[in-house]
């Protein structure tokens, strides 16, 4: 902790040092670039804004992309919108899929031939995907500043002076140097002298804001963990980095700017990616229950103006305890849940009375280990193990065992899953979900409310799918939280034969033969429980 407090000081003493030289100079008269602005925002209910785009990134294979932001938050969520062919049957309502922990929307849209949201839209349903804050293309934070890029100084020197009138820039004709002029020469040293002073000025405040923002993250955080965690190694290493670029321009009278300045946006892109990390990764499941899912719930039935104002909803692995869960608050608060039915899949509020592989979460139940990992890179560290899982000698083939049961997925598409399906997880989130192995089930952030309590008392029909072999989320886990919803609203049902095939944790989504077997199963629920 001292080193990083000591390399803070020396920042601020290097920015005020500069600010003293360059008083004068803080007010560039050259026009700076403007990054795009997030639309304004709207303010209904839980959502902040709302937008559909028009130009969707190429690994979104919806029809549509659409983003709601949160309520007094930064995050804003993607919505992959896949619409019903024109002879698809007639449907009453839209339907929501929610994903797994760490998981974005390309499980539920794998390929064209193996795509849960596609079957269940040529079905007739309107079907959205929504990918929590942190992953996928949600993973992107909405500006609150109208950020201001640095400009090279060879751009702006072999930049013409220009002026904005109605919003159009124009080149003006009047000052231009004379090339040919005695005092082009004097002018042209004068404009390079004004730049690097300029440069200066612009690493000055760039390098303040930086300070003040790791001092603020600093004081708001914990010194211990702050102090032994890995990232703030990383960033005791690139602070001393970006010293050093600030030292070597004081030694340099005339530095090579240009390279100068990439080596500074390098290090301050790597800084504030770390800091990002450590400050952004801080919600927990009850935050995905309380602004995510309802945020998007609102917007869908905006979009799709159901008659009785209420959604489908299908959800896998946390996507099913999250809408267990949303039964459980609601019906406890006295409040409409908006969901006409729910399909969960390989989930569970308990896993005490189970053999999941998800014990191995247990031991981030102590609060000192938790607080030293604010963030755990899950889809990296799949990548780097999954050559490990597919290739001889096979010593993690355990890691595909979690995920697909023998036969069950192409190879290309299970490096496909793999590879491009996994985020990074808070560790918070995962510290919460860990209740779900202690005596009473998932609890909420505070301890004292236990989701599974209340699960009787609920009036939504509930379709539980379990996979045979799904060490995840074992037929026992499903059952034992199915077996609390009132039984005429209860319906359960286990994939997989003796002698095969089998249902691993993925395959009752993306298995070879889901939807053959297992997809009618799920398509007749919703069409019992799709009348208004």
């Amino acid at each position: 902790m001292f080193f990083l407090q000591s390399d803070l000081r020396s920042a601020i003493q290097i920015a005020a040092t500069f600010c003293y030289l360059n008083p004068s100079r803080y007010e560039s008269p050259f026009p700076r670039p403007v990054s795009v602005r997030t639309p304004p925002r709207l303010r209904p209910l839980h959502a902040a804004a709302v937008e559909r785009i028009s130009h969707k990134p190429p690994i979104c294979t919806a029809d549509e992309l659409h983003y709601v932001s949160i309520h007094n938050s930064d995050w804003r969520l993607a919505l992959w919108r896949y619409k019903p062919p024109p002879k698809a049957p007639s449907r009453n309502h839209p339907l929501l899929l929610l994903s797994g922990v760490g998981t974005n929307a390309i499980g539920y849209d794998l390929a064209p031939g193996s795509s849960f949201a596609r079957h269940m839209s040529s079905q007739g349903y309107d079907t959205w995907i929504l990918e929590f804050r942190g992953a996928g293309l949600s993973s992107e934070v909405a500006s609150k500043e109208v950020k201001q890029p640095i400009s090279l100084p060879s751009e702006r020197m072999e930049s013409t002076p220009k002026t904005q009138e109605n919003g159009v820039v124009s080149v003006s004709s009047q000052n231009q140097p004379n090339p040919n002029s005695d005092s082009s020469v004097e002018k042209k040293e004068m404009a390079e002298s004004d730049d690097q002073s300029q440069l200066l000025m612009t690493f000055t405040e760039t390098f303040k804001r930086f300070s003040e923002r790791l001092s603020t993250l600093i004081k708001e955080g914990s010194p211990e963990a702050l102090q032994n965690s890995t990232l703030a190694t990383q960033i005791r290493d690139l602070s001393q980095r970006l010293g050093d670029i600030i030292e070597e321009g004081q030694r340099s009278v005339s530095p090579p700017f240009t390279d100068l300045l990439d080596r500074f946006s390098s290090t301050i892109e790597n800084l504030q990616t770390q800091i990002d990390i450590l400050g952004k990764y801080n919600w927990d499941f009850d935050h995905y229950l309380e602004e995510d899912v309802p945020a998007a719930m609102e917007y869908i039935r905006r979009q799709c103006n159901p008659k009785d104002d209420k959604l489908l909803a299908i959800g896998h692995s946390m996507g099913g305890i999250l809408l267990y869960a949303m039964l459980s608050r609601n019906v406890h608060e006295g409040k409409d849940s908006k969901l006409a039915a729910i399909v969960t899949l390989g989930a569970s509020l308990d896993y005490t009375t189970s053999n999941s592989s998800l014990k191995l979460l247990t031991p981030l139940a102590d609060p000192a280990q938790v607080l030293n990992v604010r963030a755990v890179p899950l889809g990296a560290l799949l990548a780097a193990a999954y050559p490990l899982a597919s290739r001889p000698p096979y010593v993690m083939s355990w890691l595909s065992r979690l995920i697909s049961a023998q036969d069950m997925m192409h190879p290309d598409l299970m490096e496909k899953f793999v590879m491009n399906n996994f985020c990074t997880v808070p560790a918070k989130l995962l510290l919460q979900l860990t209740t779900a192995f202690q005596e009473g089930g998932l609890r909420d952030r505070s301890g004292t409310f236990f989701y599974k309590d209340h699960l009787n008392k609920i009036d939504v029909p509930v379709l539980a799918i379990a996979g045979d072999l799904d060490v995840i989320c074992p037929p026992e886990a499903v059952h034992e939280t199915i077996k609390l919803v009132p039984k005429h609203l209860a319906t359960y049902k286990v994939f997989g034969e003796p002698d095969g095939p089998h249902y691993a944790h993925y395959d009752i989504v993306g298995g070879r033969l889901a939807p053959q077997q297992l997809f009618p199963s799920i398509i007749e629920f919703l069409a019992d429980h799709d009348s208004i």
